[in-house]
């Protein structure tokens, strides 16, 4: 029974292994890219605002 729950196991995460690895990568780079976005828009509201001011 517990070989049974081993291989079950080991075959599951094998076949949700690389969609589970291929997705907590994208998200890391998406967020990466977000953050990055981010401060761009902080900065470009910050001219902005030196711009209205002058």
């Amino acid at each position: 029974m517990e070989t049974f729950f081993s291989e079950e196991w080991l075959k599951q995460l094998g076949q949700a292994g690389f969609p589970a690895i291929l997705t907590v990568y994208l998200l890391t780079r998406f967020e990466r890219k977000l953050d990055e976005l981010s401060k761009l828009i902080q900065r470009l509201v910050a001219v902005q605002k030196n711009d209205e001011s002058d």
